[in-house]
């Protein structure tokens, strides 16, 4: 029987007000979101202020928490911004703070003590001494290194204080380089991965140069397609949420604050059954390992690896011929509102066509195949298709669906 007295938090990415409601709605118990300033994901849309407060009310009034991304690490000039961006979260009111320079600590406690902080993996938090200096200093949560192994993080939680909260990444991409802390995209572009720029070299395509020869260039190995030499597999630990809750971790973490709804919504939803089917027993989890299996697949990934949590990783984890995602389904849209006339209303992200045969994807585990009887663009006219994303369209389906439900099709 799993010991999971300690609550078990889902925490999900959102990069934007829309997928942060989906992420609610999809199972979400936290989101975690960027500003427009001092988060790692500077090419996420991320949000305004406006976009905070009412993310942050939505999400309050289902009972789910928001944490606010501020893990840059901050250089001189970044400090006097970040104490007036600091002074504005606390009067915006999210549920933590998410930090891994202690300068930008220093700032957050100053400026809002109310609001709690989470120390992030961009600060390297591999052994237990350096959770409790943080929990020391004031800090509720550690987000651990991905390096840790279910070993040391069982280590790591026996040797701090039972209140402390340990959160550790459980799903998404992986970083090629320690803990987040890459260069490669620096020295390359010129733009810096520690102040949000990244422009991911770890998934570029490689050959070897020998000095005495430039301009000819050789395949790290014998494919006239040259390598990803750095290009790691995608984390996936579905078939292990059991090990997870015993090695006492409290918050789950998905990777993906540039990822979509339809990706947030179907990982979210995933590891939401996962987590309450275990609550009924590991008999009733271990009995639908399948449909996990099979709808977490649904998403855009990189085939998927265990990441260090069974020890140090092999050739295994990395994928040398090719950088591109697996992709079984297109996004299509999510419904937004249901009209006058009884018709699904959304934003379309994909061209789709009267005629297709497409799926409902529903918040409760249920995917329903519909087919498209007819579309309307914004102005009630009949369209046969819907080309250019962005397009407000209202849908005749032959099963119609609810507000919140995404519409999407097999890529098959």
């Amino acid at each position: 029987m799993v010991n999971n007295k300690r609550k078990t938090e889902l925490l999900v990415p959102a990069s934007n007000l829309e997928v942060l409601k989906t992420a609610v709605i999809y199972g979400a118990d936290a989101v975690y979101i960027g500003g427009e300033a001092f988060g790692l994901r500077a090419k996420a849309k991320n949000f305004s202020a406006d976009d905070m407060k009412a993310g942050i009310a939505f999400a309050h009034d289902r009972g789910v928490k928001v944490y606010v991304t501020a893990n840059i690490l901050a250089h001189n000039y970044d400090l006097d911004g970040a104490r007036e961006y600091f002074k504005e979260l606390g009067k915006i009111g999210p549920d933590a703070l998410i930090i891994s320079d202690p300068g930008m600590f220093t700032l957050a406690k100053e400026e809002c003590p109310e609001i709690d902080i989470h120390i992030s993996t961009q600060a390297n938090n591999t052994n237990y001494l350096t959770y409790d200096f943080w929990w020391k200093m004031g800090a509720k949560r550690v987000v651990s290194a991905r390096e840790l192994s279910l070993k040391e993080l069982r280590e790591i939680r026996d040797h701090i204080p039972e209140e402390m909260e340990i959160e550790s990444f459980i799903h998404g991409a992986m970083c090629i380089s320690y803990s987040g802390r890459c260069l490669l995209s620096n020295f390359f572009t010129g733009r810096d991965a520690n102040q949000g720029a990244c422009t991911h070299p770890c998934r570029w395509k490689y050959s070897v140069m020998e000095e005495t020869r430039p301009g000819e260039y050789y395949p790290v190995y014998e494919n006239e397609r040259g390598t990803y030499i750095f290009n790691s597999k995608d984390l996936c630990m579905i078939e292990y949420v059991p090990e997870l809750i015993e090695a006492g971790i409290d918050s789950f973490k998905i990777e993906g604050r540039m990822k979509t709804a339809l990706y947030v919504a179907t990982v979210a939803r995933t590891y939401r059954k996962a987590i309450d089917d275990l609550k009924n027993g590991e008999d009733v989890y271990r009995a639908n390992m399948d449909w996990y299996k099979e709808e977490i697949s649904k998403c855009t990934y990189r085939r998927f690896t265990t990441g260090f949590y069974f020890g140090k990783p092999s050739d295994e984890a990395q994928v040398y011929d090719t950088n591109t995602y697996i992709n079984e389904y297109i996004y299509l849209g999510t419904v937004a509102n249901i009209d006058s006339d009884g018709f699904a209303v959304i934003e379309q992200k994909n061209k789709f066509c009267v005629g297709d045969e497409i799926e409902i994807m529903k918040p409760d585990g249920r995917n329903i195949a519909t087919k498209v009887n007819a579309m309307y663009n914004a102005d009630g006219e009949s369209v046969e298709s819907c080309p250019h994303p962005g397009q407000e369209i209202h849908l005749d389906l032959s099963i119609q669906p609810e507000i919140y439900d995404i519409l999407r099709v097999s890529n098959n």
